[in-house]
Order: C-alpha cells, then sequence, then structure tokens
C-alpha cells in the first residue's frame, strides 16, 4: 500500500476576508475531490485571508499511480486560475 500526500501553499489574490477565501477553497477542494477522487482539507494558514493551504491525499497499490495522480491535481491547480500555486510538496508513505 502506497499513502501519497500532497502539500499545496496557494495565495488567494482576491481576498478580501476570511468569508472570500473560504468560498474559494471550498470550491476548489470540492472540484479536486469530484474529478480526482482524493481526500481534501485545509491544513494551515486558517486565519490568514489570502492564503490557504490543502493538504491532499490519495492510497493505491502502485507508487507510480499515486504520483500520477497527484501530478494532475498539481497541473489542475494551476490552471484552475481561482488561487495562485505557490509551491507545493508531495510525499509517499
Amino acid at each position: 500500500m502506497v499513502i501519497g500526500a500532497l502539500e499545496v501553499n496557494l495565495l488567494i489574490g482576491g481576498a478580501q476576508s476570511l468569508k472570500d477565501k473560504r468560498m474559494v477553497l471550498r470550491s476548489l477542494k470540492d472540484r479536486i475531490r469530484q474529478k480526482f477522487n482524493v481526500a481534501v482539507a485545509e491544513v494551515e494558514d486558517n486565519d490568514k485571508w489570502q492564503l490557504g493551504v490543502l493538504g491532499i491525499v490519495t492510497v493505491s497499490n502502485d507508487k507510480a499511480h499515486a504520483n500520477e495522480v497527484l501530478s494532475r491535481v498539481v497541473n489542475f491547480v494551476e490552471e484552475d486560475g481561482e488561487a495562485r500555486l505557490e509551491n507545493f510538496r508531495m510525499t509517499f508513505y
């Protein structure tokens, strides 16, 4: 069993409040869940209204497959446009 974890750091430039930030992140989290069948949660910077950190996890029987899924998530976030991808980190267990 392979667990792939992805940490995504986002800049939400248009957010003027925590409510704006949460609307953007909720929408992004829901679309990531639906499209890639992964677990997603906001994991840091909960009180900073222009920064967001998402934790995304997938489980597979093959590291290459887990890497492919998480790489597609990164590409999706980069192309989405609601929030700017500042950086990311992938880890496998």
